[in-house]
């Protein structure tokens, strides 16, 4: 029997088919959605704090839960950065509405974010069509001073 598939938002440099690759994912049912509530802060990794205000366009997707594992455990061995699941409900085009994990992280210490890495987020983010003032704001976390 196949695992069970579980639905997932991506919002940081996991939008990135090249960046997912490197570990051995490959989504296959990508639909970009969006996320109520959050606000995307890159300091020095991608990551969400709660905001009454708030909007972060990612892409939901599926995933075992042996794939997850696999991706955080990178996020944390090679990245740095240690991610929590948080049960959250994005909104796909059409305005359906529906379930998915979203991983967050609760001990990132802040620095400024690498160019690079940026990079890595605002040009798929860009080629999915997130809105133009999206990819800025997320091309403001790569400028110094």
């Amino acid at each position: 029997m196949a695992p069970d598939r579980v639905r997932v938002f991506f919002y940081g440099s996991y939008i990135n088919e090249n960046v997912l690759r490197s570990v051995d994912l490959s989504l296959t049912d990508v639909v970009v959605a969006r996320l109520m509530g959050w606000e995307l802060r890159i300091a020095p990794l991608a990551n969400l704090v709660p905001s009454d205000r708030g909007l972060v366009y990612g892409v939901n997707s599926t995933a075992t839960h042996a794939e997850l594992r696999r991706l955080y455990r990178h996020a944390e061995e090679v990245l740095g950065g240690v991610y929590e699941p948080h049960p959250v409900i994005v909104e796909e085009s059409g305005h359906r509405y529906v379930p998915a994990l979203c991983y967050v992280s609760h001990t990132l210490l802040p620095a400024p974010a690498a160019r690079d890495y940026v990079d890595r987020i605002v040009g798929p983010a860009r080629a999915l069509g997130f809105p133009d003032w999206y990819c800025a704001h997320i091309e403001s976390f790569g400028r110094s001073g």
